[in-house]
């Protein structure tokens, strides 16, 4: 039982593609290339034009201050 040829891997391919169907398989590749790419990117070292000057970090902190934090109650019990 030696190594698989091509024929094989051919019927393994049209078996997947039958059971998964190609918009799934579709879907896992892009799933698969969108989470490679966020690696990669991950993994570059930092840019200074990313980092947040003083005021953008003063401006954030006010914006954050004038958010209401509200609970709803349910009226219904």
């Amino acid at each position: 039982m030696g190594s698989f040829s091509i024929w094989h891997w051919l019927i393994v391919l049209v078996i997947v593609m039958l059971v998964f169907g190609t918009k799934k398989l579709r879907n896992i590749g892009q799933d698969l290339g969108g989470a490679v790419k966020g690696f990669k990117d991950g993994m570059k070292p930092g840019d200074e034009s990313k980092e947040q000057t003083p005021e953008q970090i003063a401006q954030a902190a006010a914006a954050t201050e004038k958010t209401v934090d509200v609970h709803a109650k349910d009226v219904n019990k």
